[in-house]
């Protein structure tokens, strides 16, 4: 087991980490804000959604889900369609703009790694991503639980 010491140093990389973040929220297309490409990435990964269950999967408020789901519908990258279970629902799902806007965000993020880690081997990179999984999974799908996040410390909602 670590020691404590190594677990608040684990605490304030992963904090330090926020400045990763914003490197890659700069790589953002004006038109195409962090909460629109969070609703993108999230109906590329499950499909079609509720925008009901798009707020829980990005754990934050319908009202602000809603003005995400409004700017992606304007970019055109999304559609919202009748729900066939209930009329009373919208189901939301990706356009094939969306996809290209999507398919743009993910090259500009695997450009940017490859400049930035072009000094580390292929076995470094795949351990860090083994050891992100391992980590994501030791705290599990946080995504789909409220946040708990200490005071000062902001909950990643993207």
């Amino acid at each position: 087991m670590a020691a404590q010491t190594q677990y608040a140093e684990l605490a304030r990389q992963l904090n330090s980490i926020g400045a990763l973040r914003r490197s890659i929220l700069r790589l953002l297309p004006p038109e195409c804000p962090s909460g629109s490409a969070a609703v993108l990435s999230l109906l590329h990964r499950h499909g079609e959604l509720r925008m009901s269950r798009l707020a829980e999967l990005l754990a934050i408020d319908m009202s602000v889900t809603s003005r995400h789901v409004a700017q992606a519908v304007k970019g055109g990258w999304i559609e919202r369609a009748p729900d066939p279970h209930d009329g009373r629902s919208r189901i939301l799902r990706l356009t094939p703009s969306g996809v290209d806007m999507l398919n743009g965000l993910h090259e500009r993020s695997t450009e940017m790694f490859a400049r930035r880690l072009k000094d580390w081997s292929d076995d470094e990179i795949g351990q860090l991503i083994g050891m992100l999984a391992r980590l994501r999974e030791s705290f599990g799908d946080c995504r789909t639980r409220p946040a708990t996040a200490a005071p000062g410390h902001p909950h990643d909602t993207t």
